[in-house]
């Protein structure tokens, strides 16, 4: 079994379009949740959204791949671009038959589907855009990807809702703690603002009409957001032997299903995911100092969070800190848990820990450190990320500072 370490990471989110400005954006607790400008939004009940700004496509690929690149996967290309460069990997004949490609997404292209839906429907059309399959197919971003670089191995997109892109860490996680992959490009993309997903989100009625407050007791729902987020991940022998420098360790992964209820989450579920997480960390729970939490501002998703994180760490968790990054980049779905590791991974570097922003008041039931509006300085030697879905589906990442504290290296005893 190999030790596990993160080399490089992209970003593109409405916090920033790199890995920069979204950590800039992070660290400063500045939400980047605006009223939707990219379509018209006259005929719904909510406005707000968390949308990538300043993005032109034609600025990072030519016309003709446009043509086969929904915006989803646009994202996945961009973040993994990003996250490659900075892992300075060299892909090898040798690496790329067999390094892997895990994605998460939980619409995929759907927006593209919408798309001939309106030409069909509504303007009695009787064919649709020929490229419609493969710009809405869900594994695009993951087969772009592989192509990009020439990757032979393991390439699949893992759907689970909110918790896709934890899901895809944590396989990719095991594909190269294994060795059965010996590196791998993993994450999520989603592209949320289409007229059909937001009328379907407004159904439910789970959408705040201003903006997103998790664990504040006047909360009233999550704002959707979009982006994208790649990790590069590698044996730290490895990297090592190639020179790289190791951005923080992933330790652990926990998932578990709550088979209860599709959409009202069950603190067990959540708990067990938890415990399972810290359990293949090998690191006591005293040695977790934060938690990206799932953190929705919906009433169900926060107190049953709470909860499950008190089942779990007992006593403790009065000293963890706890912070929803969603009320910054918004709830980009499918793509939640990429952001959100990253973010878990930087907290980790850099020794700030982002806020929970537009806090106001306690919730009673609610009752944690969630790190009110300003972000924090402290160094954690480890943190959780955690991702729980409609359908009751639980993912849990648990990361380590690759050095802790003062330089020294967590991983002296490499098994190969």
């Amino acid at each position: 079994m190999h030790r596990v370490v993160i080399t490089g990471m992209g970003v593109i989110s409405a916090l920033g379009n790199n890995q920069e400005a979204f950590w800039s954006s992070l660290a400063s607790g500045t939400p980047a949740i605006s009223e939707i400008t990219s379509i018209d939004v006259s005929d719904l009940r909510f406005k707000n959204a968390a949308e990538v700004k300043g993005y032109v496509p034609e600025q990072h690929f030519p016309a003709k791949d446009l043509a086969f690149l929904d915006r989803f996967a646009q994202f996945a290309l961009i973040a993994a671009e990003e996250a490659v460069k900075q892992s300075g990997i060299e892909w090898t004949e040798a690496l790329r038959e067999d390094a892997a490609v895990i994605t998460g997404s939980s619409l995929g292209g759907r927006a593209a589907e919408e798309a001939g839906y309106w030409e069909l429907f509504h303007h009695n059309r009787t064919r649709v855009h020929p490229l419609t399959i493969p710009l809405s197919m869900s594994n695009a971003g993951a087969s772009h990807i592989s192509i990009r670089y020439g990757l032979q191995g393991p390439a699949y997109t893992i759907s689970t809702a909110c918790s896709s892109s934890a899901h895809a860490i944590g396989q990719a996680f095991h594909l190269v703690r294994s060795g059965i992959a010996p590196a791998a490009i993993t994450g999520g993309s989603e592209a949320t603002v289409f007229i059909g997903n937001l009328k379907a989100w407004e159904a439910m009625r789970v959408i705040s009409k201003d903006t997103c407050r998790p664990f504040s007791a006047d909360r009233s729902g999550l704002i959707l957001g979009e982006g994208g987020a790649m990790l590069v991940l590698e044996p730290l022998e490895a990297a090592l032997a190639r020179g790289a420098t190791p951005l923080a360790e992933i330790v652990g992964f926990g998932m578990t299903s709550d088979a209860s209820h599709l959409t009202q989450p069950s603190h067990i579920g959540a708990a067990r995911a938890m415990s399972k997480a810290i359990r293949d960390s090998g690191l006591a729970p005293e040695q977790f100092g934060y938690i990206n939490a799932h953190g929705t501002a919906t009433v169900a998703n926060d107190r049953t969070e709470t909860a499950a994180i008190r089942e779990v760490f007992g006593p403790h968790a009065n000293h963890l800190a706890i912070s929803s990054t969603k009320s910054m980049h918004g709830h980009t779905l499918g793509a939640a848990g990429a952001l959100e590791a990253v973010a878990s991974i930087l907290t980790l570097r850099n020794g700030i820990l982002p806020p929970t922003a537009n806090y106001t008041t306690q919730d009673p039931e609610c009752d944690l450190d969630v790190i009110p509006n300003e972000p924090r300085p402290k160094q954690v030697e480890a943190c959780l990320s955690n991702s729980f879905a409609f359908g009751g589906l639980n993912a849990v990442l648990a990361f380590r500072a690759y050095s802790w504290p003062g330089g020294e290296s967590l991983t002296p005893n490499i098994s190969a």
